[in-house]
C-alpha cells in the first residue's frame, strides 16, 4: 500500500505542476525523493520546461557534492 500512496503523490504533484507522467522524457532517471524535493520549489502550473530544469539543476548540483 505505500507504494500506491508514494506513486499517488508523486502523481498528484506532477498534476500540480503541469507535467505529464505520460509524456516524461527518455533517458531522465529522477528518485522519487528528489522529484517530489524538486516538484515543491516549482509553482502551479510550472509546466514540464521547468520541472525539467529543475531536475537538471538539481542532478548537477548533487554531481558536485
Amino acid at each position: 500500500m505505500t507504494d500506491e500512496r508514494d506513486l499517488s503523490e508523486l502523481m498528484a504533484e506532477m498534476e500540480r505542476v503541469g507535467v505529464d507522467p505520460n509524456s516524461f522524457p527518455a533517458g531522465i532517471t529522477v528518485s522519487r525523493e528528489d522529484a517530489l524535493r524538486v516538484l515543491a520549489t516549482l509553482a502551479d502550473d510550472a509546466g514540464p520546461s521547468a520541472f525539467l530544469a529543475a531536475i537538471r539543476s538539481e542532478q548537477q548540483r548533487t554531481k558536485v557534492n
